[in-house]
This record gives C-alpha cells, structure tokens and sequence, in this order.
C-alpha cells in the first residue's frame, strides 16, 4: 500500500511538471497567515482602475513582462543598483511600462492588513494582473501563490525575451516557446493588447510602410503619428482600450492591426483560425486567455528558500 501511495503520489508530481505548473504555488497559499491579502490587493486595484482605466492594461502588461524574463519573480519592479541596471531601463520598458506607483500602494496596504510583509511583490503582480481583467470586464482565474521575489534583475534579458512589437509570427512562436508556452497561449495572450495603448514610434512603420493594413485605418492613425516625431503619441491597441471584449481579434480579421507584431496573427499563418474564432467567441476567448494566464504565471518561480519577500518592492532587502 505505502509504495502503491508513492506511485500515485510521484505521478501525480510528474503531471502537475508536465503541465508546466509548480506544485508549490497554489492558491490558497496567504489563507491562513493572512486572509485579507486577496481582497486587499483587489480592493486597491479596483481604486486604481476607477480612477485611471488606463492602469488596467498597465498592471496586466507588468506581470507579462516580468514573466517573461527570468520567470515571475518581480525583477521588473527593482530600480537599478551598483550590482545591476533595472528592467525599467530595457527597450520593452522605458518610457512605457507604468503602474509601479500602483503595486508600492498595494504592497504597503498589504503589509499593514497582514501585519508583516508576508505577500511577495511577484504575488502582488500576479493577483493585481488578474484584478485589474476582472475590474474591466474580463474573466477571473484562480491565481496559483507563493512566488518569491527575486534577488536581482536583468536588462539585458528583459531586451532580448520580451517580444518585440515588430517580430514577425516565426518570432513570436519562438519567443512565447521559450517560456514554454504554445501557440495557442500566444494568441490567447496577444489578446491582453484588448486593453490599452502604444505609442507612435511602435506603429510608424505599419501605418506608412505596409501593405495588409485597411487603408482607412492607416490614414486614422497617421492624424497623430506622423512621419517625422511624435513617437510618444499613444494610439489605443483597439478602439475599446479601457473594455476587455473581443474587438482587438475583430480588428486582425479586418486588417487593423495596430503593431506588427499584432496583424502577424491573422495574415495566412496558423494562427488565423484562431483569431477568427476569438474575434466571435467571447467565451472561447475568455477561457483560453485565463488559462494561458495560470500558465504564465507559473514560468519559473522562485518558491521555498530562493530568493526573498522583499520589504519593499523597488528594492532587494
């Protein structure tokens, strides 16, 4: 009986590697040392979003960017040391990514409901992520807990594995397979762009160079982005930038397109059947988006003894 129990038990383990989750992150991980962290964290988010719907994509875009360099680990949150440069500092990020003020403010009224800093900022970025989807119309999820946070951060490797907005589909299925995540995933994700905005710079050489744009669209666009400055002009990533609905899978379908990177999911590689059913599916959309979410949020965490709970998240301890 003991060894038929190891068998399950082992197999059980191998599974739960084999779908790409951390047995250890679950989400009941803060119930018993501190109940009021969750309701906490979406208490603050939901401030945040009413008075600024913007952050919504904000907060949703922080937790894919620090995923995808080195795992979920709150790297992206820590300003820069003598012993590294922030991530704030890469390409993907400056100048763009926002929000910081945000997740101090949820750090800081976590810490006082729980009474010590027991909720790690990477759990911080997982749960406001969530949040901030659900306060905008979105689906929920459960948030597997119980990341640490990370003990230093990479430039360099935010620069190279975040996906650029101009990467071609090839790129895209490489960059998202990096992190062991499929195609599926990449399309389901893409769809996180329903939700705020980019700036001109991102976009100028779609709306003036290339071909598989509607032409009414480009010329929309072009009114202020023009070919010569205004590279920090934002656009919105579709035409319903505070609302998590359907309408960035429609715009692919009709060659709107906002960045490259985008119309390159619907522009006769695999991936258009896909957008086709998401751009008329809420439902399949909305499933597949939370879980390829879950899946995100597993890459890499640092769980047990590694790294730390920062007591303040700009900042190793």
């Amino acid at each position: 009986m003991g060894s038929y129990s190891f068998y399950i038990g082992a197999l059980i383990m191998f599974n739960l590697a084999f779908m790409g989750f951390s047995a250890s992150l679950n989400p009941y991980f803060y119930n018993k040392v501190c109940p009021q962290a969750l309701p906490t964290i979406k208490r603050v988010v939901g401030d945040a979003v009413k008075q600024e719907r913007r952050m919504g994509g904000s907060l949703l875009r922080l937790h894919f960017h620090d995923c995808f360099v080195n795992g979920c680990d709150a790297s992206i949150l820590l300003d820069s040391t003598s012993a590294f440069t922030s991530e704030k500092n890469a390409l993907p990020n400056a100048n763009s990514a926002r929000g910081f003020d945000v997740i101090d403010r949820i750090k800081s009224e976590v810490d006082r409901v729980c009474g010590s800093p027991v909720v790690s900022c990477a759990d911080i970025l997982a749960v406001a992520a969530r949040d901030s989807v659900v306060a905008l119309g979105g689906p929920t999820w459960e948030v597997r807990l119980g990341r640490r946070d990370s003990t230093t951060a990479s430039e360099t490797t935010a620069n190279n594995d975040i996906p650029s907005p101009f990467m071609d589909l090839p790129a895209l299925i490489n960059s998202f397979k990096k992190q062991g995540l499929n195609v599926k995933d990449l399309v389901a994700l893409s769809g996180g762009h329903t939700l705020g905005f980019s700036q001109c710079g991102l976009f100028k050489n779609r709306i003036y160079n290339e071909t598989n744009i509607d032409p009414n669209f480009a010329h929309q666009r072009r009114a202020t982005c023009p070919p010569n400055g205004g590279d920090s002009n934002r656009a919105p990533l579709d035409h319903t930038p505070a609302f998590f609905d359907t309408k960035y899978f429609r715009n692919l379908v009709t060659k709107k397109g906002l960045l490259h990177s985008d119309q390159a999911l619907f522009n006769g590689g695999q991936t258009d059947s896909l957008v086709k059913t998401y751009s008329t599916n809420f439902g399949a959309f909305s499933k597949d988006f939370a879980s390829s979410m879950i899946k995100m949020g597993n890459i890499k965490p640092l769980t047990g003894k590694s790294g730390q709970i920062r007591l303040d998240c700009k900042k190793v301890n």
